[in-house]
Formats: structure tokens, sequence, C-alpha cells
């Protein structure tokens, strides 16, 4: 079990990451962004900018799932996997938050 220690904790990080974005898309409510990053962006519809903040945190939380399960296979790529995949999935998520107001 030790040697999947790595996939078992990204798969859990991942878990929790879809979990949040999965709250924000079902409530929509703009307090559930923390504090000090509610203070620098006032969106004028607050429930359209959750809901694809929501997406945005979906698409990134992929990064840590898809690593864990490259780390079944190789602890190195796993790690490549992971930060590759998260440059690509924020950028991403930068271009669907542009038409957001």
């Amino acid at each position: 079990m030790m040697e999947y220690g790595y996939s078992v904790l990204m798969a859990i990080f991942s878990a929790a990451l879809l979990l949040y974005a999965g709250l924000m898309a079902i409530f929509r409510d703009y307090k559930m962004i923390p504090m000090r990053a509610r203070v620098s962006v006032k969106p004028k519809n607050e429930k359209k900018y959750m809901a694809q903040l929501a997406k945005v945190i979906a698409l990134v939380a992929l990064s840590p799932a898809l690593s864990a399960l490259a780390g079944l296979w190789n602890p190195i790529a796993a790690l490549i996997v992971l930060i590759l995949s998260a440059i690509l999935f924020i950028w991403l998520g930068t271009k669907l938050m542009k038409n957001v107001e």
C-alpha cells in the first residue's frame, strides 16, 4: 500500500477539489470564495461567476487525478503529468473565465 501513497494522496486531493467545485456549482454562493480572494474580484453577476468558477476548479481537479493514475505506473511520470496538466488546465481556466463579468 505504501508504494501507492502518492496516488492515494493525489486522488483524495482531487476528490476534495471536485467536491468543492460541486458545492460551488449547486449553491452558487459568492461567500464560498475565501475573503482574501473576494476582495480582488467584484463580479456583476455573482451566480454566473460562481458557476463558471466551479467549472474551472473541476477542470483543475483533473490534474491531480491524472497524476494519481500516472503514479500507479511511475512516480517520475506522475510528477511530470501533474506539472504539465496543471499548466494546461490553469491556462484553459483563464480562457473560460474571460467571458464572465
